[in-house]
């Protein structure tokens, strides 16, 4: 069998892996400009297909037949050869967000929900949504109900992003202010990278459950998967996909004072796991063309900062790697959520009289106990998870790796 995702520009895509563990056949990345659409739907060397923008309505006038689903959100995102050379269209993305809301623990029925965007994965998420019994409201920029009259939906119960808003590389920005909702239960992001939006952040801010968009990729491969192979799979095997995804994408963040050892243990989790140590201090230097005292004896503690902000934004926007912060990133609160929008923060701690502190000018300039009082609240409130870093550097990984397995 060949399968694969039907795309123009793909990039980097997790499709590949999910069908690897969902069956045994091959999936490939099938990027097609417009003009080369219609010839490769009818002649392309594939048994089947996921779809993805722009082509999940263009694909619709090539196919021979529609599962009712696909009829009715006149989109479709899975497309099977059948054994005859007609081609079949189905919508698994209506599974898969069925899924994600059941998975959630929200509940929309005879609730007031908003689905921001007007696109076909906002169709796709009023439909399901409506079949759940929710009051859906479709807030778009220009519609009858848009950003610029949302205190008119102020006992909205759900938010569910159906737009690219926050996506990748365009991280950071949001549609709305969760703060104009008081009654919000809940909060569904269909983006899955990074793992935190900015709405969801503002979400784990508030304290409303959330969640992003990757259960949603998983539940509807389950789906599509099923239609390549002709076979039935059990919806348990979302939750293990779900998590082994979760696991790799999500970035081991190490906080503390300087000289609590940070880099040691980055570099052992580097080798236990074989993900990259990206080090903040070695990035600033980089990007300022000098060392970390000149910087600070050049030009100041608020230009070192600007830089150190612009290494975590670059470090925070990857995906399954270690990344080893410089002691002060906690002191601006911008660099949160950098850190946590695909990270696990992990702060490092160690007895004062065990730190070092040469070739670091913050350390140098002002007693140990006074930088370790002004920091340690700030540590504790960007911190998952604080670990004890006394011992071996080897235990210290080890706990960190056993609380990310324990985590899943």
């Amino acid at each position: 069998m060949n399968c694969g995702l039907l795309g123009r520009k793909l990039g980097h895509s997790y499709s590949p892996q999910i069908h690897g563990y969902l069956g045994d056949y091959s999936y490939r990345l099938f990027e097609k400009e417009p003009e080369e659409l219609a010839d490769f739907l009818r002649h392309g060397d594939f048994t089947g297909l996921n779809v993805t923008i722009p082509y999940k309505k263009e694909v619709i006038p090539f196919l021979d037949d529609l599962s009712d689903t696909a009829r009715k959100m006149e989109s479709v995102n899975t497309i099977l050869r059948r054994k005859d050379g007609t081609l079949f269209g189905h919508n698994s993305d209506y599974f898969g967000f069925c899924s994600l809301v059941r998975h959630s623990g929200m509940g929309p029925a005879g609730k007031k929900v908003l689905v921001l965007g007007s696109g076909g994965t906002s169709a796709m998420a009023q439909c399901a949504l409506t079949d759940m019994g929710a009051r859906v409201i479709v807030i778009s920029r220009s519609g009858p109900d848009n950003y610029g009259n949302l205190e008119r939906h102020a006992d909205a119960a759900m938010v569910v992003n159906a737009t690219p808003l926050g996506m990748y590389p365009n991280v950071g920005t949001a549609a709305l202010d969760l703060r104009a909702f008081p009654r919000l239960e809940g909060v569904l992001d269909v983006v899955y990278n990074p793992a935190r939006t900015a709405l969801l952040l503002q979400a784990e801010q508030l304290h409303i459950p959330c969640a992003n968009g990757l259960w949603m990729l998983v539940a509807q491969a389950k789906e599509a998967a099923e239609y390549f192979t002709g076979r039935a799979i059990d919806d348990s095997v979302i939750e293990k996909i779900y998590g082994r995804l979760s696991a790799q994408m999500e970035n081991i963040v190490l906080i503390g004072m300087p000289g609590c050892g940070k880099s040691t243990v980055g570099a052992i989790l580097a080798e236990k796991t074989g993900r990259t140590l990206l080090d903040a201090d070695e990035r600033i230097c980089e990007l300022a063309g000098k060392s970390i005292p000149e910087i600070f004896a050049q030009d100041g503690e608020a230009a070192f900062r600007q830089w150190e902000t612009e290494a975590l934004r670059e470090f925070g926007m990857q995906s399954g790697r270690i990344l080893a912060t410089g002691g002060g990133c906690v002191t601006q609160s911008r660099n949160y959520p950098l850190l946590h929008q695909n990270g696990r923060i992990f702060y490092l701690t160690r007895d004062l009289d065990r730190l070092p502190t040469d070739g670091r000018p913050l350390s140098q300039a002002n007693p140990l106990a006074e930088l370790y009082a002004a920091r340690k609240g700030l540590y504790e409130a960007f911190a998952d998870m604080t670990v004890d870093n006394n011992g071996r550097a080897q235990d210290t990984a080890e706990t960190i790796l056993n609380a990310l397995e324990g985590s899943l």
